[in-house]
């Protein structure tokens, strides 16, 4: 199959499933002509270019009887989730502030730089790990960001989207947060650090395809040094089983259509915010 035949996998019954792991811009369209396909879907993230997209991909696969997931590869990795079995069990005691980074210096002529392609900058394409680790270590939606973005390196690569992008969120709980993205360098990290009443919870790197490495220091608990490399599970084969799985026994997967559509709206915000110069409040 082909660009120029696609929608003709409708008469194939022996495929169950797309993935669509196209550039940003192009998600909404083949994930809907999936679903007209009678295919269920795992799409890449971020979900979409706008909240209108996503919630189109929604309604047409509802509207399909079919399954929509979003590929957040971290939410069914080992390692992330220790670190929110952890959370959760109270290893830091009452949880206060979560900093995030995910960063790299990005080659010039890329797709992503084209923001028809990509929708914006670093914040859609890796920073969007950062709203994913804080929200899912929370175990909350924020309430309210404030956002900053800059180019400091005018080479040409940034006509079209941002170069950096940092953020605070605050959560219900009074929970804060503090993330940055960029595509202007290298020395950011791709890290999470947890910190509360009793220590800390650290994953670096947090978001790679292997390697991913928790260590963690709290009054009272044993220091922890973890990590899943023996062999390092395929992360991507991870979350196709999961998948497959929710198509065989009719579940509804835990980063569905809706997941997606709710970093895109924190998305939306942050740009709002870095356009703004303003707070954006935030619908739980």
């Amino acid at each position: 199959y082909n660009y120029e035949n696609y929608d003709t996998i409708c008469n194939n019954s022996e495929i169950d499933a797309v993935y669509i792991a196209l550039p940003n811009g192009m998600h909404a369209e083949y994930t809907i002509r999936a679903a007209q396909a009678g295919k269920h879907v795992l799409c890449e993230k971020p979900m979409a270019n706008s909240v209108k997209e996503c919630e189109q991909m929604i309604a047409a696969c509802r509207h399909a009887n079919r399954k929509l997931m979003i590929a957040y590869r971290c939410q069914y990795e080992p390692t992330n989730l220790k670190a929110i079995e952890l959370l959760r069990q109270g290893y830091v005691g009452n949880l206060t502030t979560v900093s995030s980074s995910n960063g790299f210096n990005i080659r010039p002529g890329e797709w992503r730089l084209d923001k028809k392609l990509a929708g914006g900058g670093p914040l859609v394409d890796v920073g969007i790990y950062s709203i994913q680790a804080t929200r899912y270590l929370t175990g909350e939606e924020p309430v309210e960001v404030q956002a900053f973005s800059s180019v400091t390196d005018h080479d040409g690569r940034f006509k079209e989207v941002e170069e950096t992008v940092v953020w605070n969120f605050r959560f219900p709980s009074g929970v804060l947060a503090n993330c940055a993205t960029t595509y202007g360098s290298n020395g950011l990290g791709a890290f999470v650090r947890a910190a509360g009443s009793k220590g800390m919870l650290e994953l670096n790197p947090a978001f790679g395809y292997q390697g991913l490495h928790l260590t963690g220091n709290a009054a009272g608990k044993q220091s922890l040094d973890i990590s899943f490399d023996h062999p390092s599970p395929d992360q991507f084969a991870t979350e196709a089983d999961y998948f497959s799985g929710c198509i065989l026994e009719n579940k509804e997967p835990k980063t569905n259509g809706e997941e997606g559509l709710r970093d895109e709206r924190i998305i939306t915000a942050i740009y709002k915010s870095c356009a703004d110069g303003q707070p954006v409040k935030l619908s739980v």
